[in-house]
């Protein structure tokens, strides 16, 4: 496999592992990229840029994260509240009057963003059309009726959580949530990353396509336990009908769908984005600056939720927008925090060691919050840390 890029010195590990997901875990287009206290020491890129196609995979070349973008997304609110913009414990119904329906007038906002809502699905899902127009995401989730008592229980937002983010924001500055990412944040970083992609950088982002895990793979092919393969068998069940909020699915390679907003599923970007990113969440990146302040980077990781997952059918944890480590969702350590993005993208931050991570593919394989290749990366990059 012929990998391009650059690891400093006692993290050639990792990309030994970057390798080995092509050669045994079927990667087809990839990249993986690390900061560490502020500073780049990984970044590599691999394979071909379209998951069934022969162009060579170039270091600017940019995917569709799916909900990886959570994170990044999450980020917005929290600055807005950093500056005082956003109450975390405020009713969402204070900004969005209209929200304030069918038992919904308690949900705070911190509840949103900490995936406890109660509203993981719709009674009507959208069209890919609807999902994107800006207007019709909101107008459901607002007439919604939660599924279960708001922030007595939690339950992933698949696809709700674009609606309820983009809607909060918008009320409470007048701005979408991609141009405050653009403006604020990505531009004063110089992040690749995007929700809602410009046409002028069409050009860039490689096509994406579902891929099987070859043969060689053994016993990395693990099963789902029954529970989980029955919720998402079932049409009727919370866990479909979460996915399925946008139905038909949408074409992730449509230009249409890459260029709306929508902060749960279809952000773009580079795996030297992610890293750092998330780099900046929890320090100063080299030529750049910090995003969060202390608070709230602790604000980010503290716990919100955890325990048995109305969606997931998993055990999972999240802080203020963002997925925390457990079994579900493994991260470097208990103080990491960040997001998996169902087929394979990852980007989290690591406060104990410092460390910003971001991996993209677009081989998206059926993994939900734990896939192989991503798992084998930062257990390398763990590895080399432990080692140094």
């Amino acid at each position: 496999m012929d990998v391009h890029g650059s690891v400093a010195e006692g993290f050639e590990p990792v990309r030994d592992a970057f390798v080995r997901n092509f050669e045994v875990l079927g990667d087809r287009g990839a990249a993986v990229a690390v900061y560490r206290d502020g500073r780049k020491v990984v970044d590599l890129w691999g394979g071909t840029r379209d998951a069934e196609g022969t162009e060579p995979w170039t270091e600017g070349t940019a995917q569709i994260v799916r909900s990886a973008t959570k994170g990044v997304a999450a980020a917005v609110p929290l600055l807005l509240h950093q500056r005082g913009l956003l109450d975390l414990d405020a009713p969402v119904g204070s900004y969005w009057p209209e929200f304030k329906t069918g038992g919904k007038e308690r949900i705070l906002v911190r509840d949103v963003l900490a995936h406890r809502a109660g509203i993981p699905a719709l009674d009507r899902g959208l069209s890919a059309a609807e999902a994107a127009d800006g207007v019709s995401g909101a107008r459901a989730v607002a007439a919604q009726q939660p599924f279960w008592e708001p922030g007595t229980e939690h339950g992933y937002h698949a696809q709700t959580y674009s609606w309820l983010v983009s809607e909060l924001v918008l009320r409470a500055t007048g701005r979408t949530v991609g141009s405050v990412l653009a403006e604020e944040i990505a531009e004063p970083l110089g992040l690749e990353f995007w929700i809602g992609l410009p046409e002028t950088e069409t050009h860039r982002v490689g096509r994406v396509a579902p891929v099987e895990p070859p043969e060689s793979a053994g016993m990395l092919r693990t099963r789902p336990r029954r529970n989980v393969s029955e919720a998402y068998a079932d049409p009727d069940s919370l866990t479909r009908r979460a996915f399925a909020a946008i139905a038909p699915l949408p074409d992730e390679n449509d230009p249409a769908y890459r260029a709306a907003e929508l902060p749960a599923s279809n952000g773009i970007g580079t795996a030297r984005a992610l890293a750092r990113f998330y780099g900046a969440t929890i320090g100063v990146v080299e030529d750049g600056a910090r995003i969060f302040t202390p608070a709230t980077t602790e604000l980010a990781a503290r716990e919100h939720s955890a325990g048995p997952d109305r969606v997931l059918v998993v055990n999972t944890r999240f802080g203020a927008g963002y997925m925390l480590h457990g079994p579900a969702s493994p991260l470097l350590s208990p103080a990491s925090f960040g997001h998996p993005g169902r087929g394979g993208s990852l980007g989290f931050a690591d406060p104990e060691t410092g460390i910003g991570f971001g991996y993209v593919t677009n081989a998206l394989a059926k993994s939900v919050t734990a896939d192989p290749r991503a798992q084998a990366l930062f257990r390398a990059l763990k590895s080399a840390l432990s080692a140094l």
